[in-house]
């Protein structure tokens, strides 16, 4: 699976999602909306199939922005941030891996930002497994600029298409997405 092109890791990546994270029913999300359809990509993401899949699209999504630093906020980002560093590891171009915490940590050095240190040097993107209004993604970017940083791009695994991309453009970032919740609602 290592040498499968991109174009099948998308496809397959497609399918295990459509039939193991796609739900039809009622749903509150955490943005507070109302949903008649839920994806629970976390489901795939953390699986093992589904994390090397995720890491080496999202490797992929990214690359045009060369990134030398990738992570995101906690939960939805920790499995893929865990894989996209094992993929670049093994495509000979290690990045820096970072969590974004929701709360400065209660001890020691009181950090929001979780691994390696970063620097203006880095060109980071910011991702997350689903996007909605983008308020995680909003949470982590104001956590690397009390820092001093900006990320060069925002990218997900399915955009909900719920204002995140129009709310991260009004603040100077793009998002970039593998898929968009349309394609998973077709049939």
């Amino acid at each position: 699976m290592l040498n499968t092109s991109i174009a099948d890791c998308k496809k397959r990546l497609f399918v295990i999602l459509k039939n193991q994270a796609f739900f039809r029913g009622e749903f509150t999300l955490s943005s507070g909306k109302t949903s008649n359809y839920y994806l629970d990509a976390r489901l795939v993401t953390l699986s093992a199939e589904g994390a090397f899949l995720c890491g080496k699209l999202i490797r992929d999504l990214v690359k045009d922005k060369s990134p030398t630093a990738i992570g995101g906020p906690t939960l939805g980002a920790d499995p893929m941030v865990g894989a996209v560093g094992a993929v670049s590891f093994l495509e000979g171009r290690p990045v820096k891996t970072f969590i974004i915490r929701k709360e400065p940590k209660g001890h020691g050095k009181g950090r929001m930002v979780e691994g390696p240190a970063l620097s203006e040097a880095d060109r980071i993107v910011l991702i997350d497994d689903v996007a909605t209004t983008g308020k995680a993604f909003i949470h982590s970017i104001d956590a690397l600029a009390a820092d001093g940083l900006k990320p060069a791009a925002c990218a997900c695994i399915i955009d909900r298409q719920d204002g995140a991309k129009e709310i991260l453009a009004a603040r100077g970032v793009e998002l970039l997405s593998l898929f968009t919740a349309q394609e998973f609602l077709k049939d």
